[in-house]
């Protein structure tokens, strides 16, 4: 459900266009009503029916059977530009090495829920991670970074840009369009580098390369979808640096208060104490196998009652708070998620 690079509008919609982890639906897109519509009945159970708590406060679910596909951040390096300056992809990848999903959360909430700007919560974790280089390798080549239009993909090109400029590179932001666009510019060299999501990019090459509804690249391993990825590069010209261990990605969150009530901490652990949850989503959550089909299938959770929501956001998180779901649907990266 990537609101936020399906679009390029809201929670960074992902960009707009094709995506793997878009599975649950149109990214962003919410009946508004905030209706409830009863699923399938599930089978008589001997779980408990563990009911919403009201918290202002969410945990993410351990993803504990990797139902998601990933979606790391990755840096995409235009080959050629690569080619001349191999130290490129090595700068951005001492970012990779530091960014995790906690991280990448408190990235975010510095700048959507603090206010900071991108460029001033980039500087602060370049600075608190110590990522200054001691030496310059750039020797002032010129590196161009798009910036995707929304908070996450600002604040990620201005990560880049802070580091390469540490490795004395000339390095700036250029704010882009949507994917098909953007990566037009990469692979001519009018853009070198932009970060980028492993299994999101993934499967935009491979219906690039191969054609509209091909086989999936993008796998639950990976590994596997970056060597996939790799693959894919190679064919329009892109070459790739380490993911981070940072993702943003469909995650299913509960209150704060309902973990520690029910002692859950992964989505294994919802399934096998409660019953009859309540799920909250986008409208196509039900029939879509990265929401409820997994859920129910991959870990056996027994949804009573589904309410359509939205992808991710106000709806979700605000029917969470209130107590009206047991379980929500929103992304990995959300700064509602973060511990401080």
């Amino acid at each position: 459900m990537r609101a936020r690079r399906t679009t390029m509008t809201t929670t960074a919609a992902a960009l707009g266009l094709v995506l793997v982890l878009a599975a649950c639906g149109d990214p962003g897109s919410s009946s508004g009503s905030g209706t409830s519509s009863a699923s399938t009945p599930t089978a008589a159970s001997n779980l408990e029916v563990c009911d919403p708590v009201p918290g202002d406060t969410f945990v993410g679910l351990e993803d504990d059977k990797t139902l998601q596909n990933p979606d790391n951040i990755i840096p995409a390096v235009n080959a050629a530009a690569a080619g001349e300056n191999a130290d490129i992809v090595a700068t951005l990848d001492t970012v990779s090495a530091v960014l995790d999903t906690p991280a990448l959360v408190d990235l975010n909430k510095a700048v959507d829920v603090d206010r900071q700007t991108s460029q001033q919560a980039a500087a602060d974790f370049i600075a608190a991670n110590d990522l200054g280089s001691p030496e310059s390798v750039g020797d002032g080549a010129e590196v161009i970074v798009g910036a995707p239009n929304f908070s996450e993909g600002q604040t990620l090109a201005n990560l880049y840009v802070e580091v390469l400029k540490a490795a004395g590179y000339d390095a700036k932001t250029q704010d882009v369009g949507n994917r098909e666009l953007y990566l037009t510019d990469l692979e001519s060299g009018a853009i070198t580098v932009i970060p980028e999501y492993v299994s999101t990019l993934t499967e935009f090459l491979n219906a690039k390369v191969n054609g509209e509804n091909p086989e999936p690249v993008a796998t639950t391993d990976l590994d596997a979808t970056v060597e996939g990825l790799t693959t894919l590069g190679e064919e329009v010209g892109l070459v790739f640096g380490t993911p981070a261990d940072a993702q943003d990605q469909n995650a299913f969150a509960v209150t704060a208060a309902f973990a520690e009530e029910y002692g859950i901490t992964t989505l294994t652990d919802l399934a096998t104490t409660c019953g009859d949850v309540v799920l909250g989503g986008p409208p196509e959550c039900p029939e879509r196998a990265f929401c409820q089909l997994g859920l129910e299938e991959t870990y056996g959770l027994e949804v009573g009652e589904f309410v359509s929501l939205d992808a991710g956001g106000n709806l979700t998180k605000d029917a969470l708070r209130q107590g009206n779901i047991t379980v929500g649907l929103i992304l990995s990266s959300d700064p509602s998620l973060a511990t401080s």
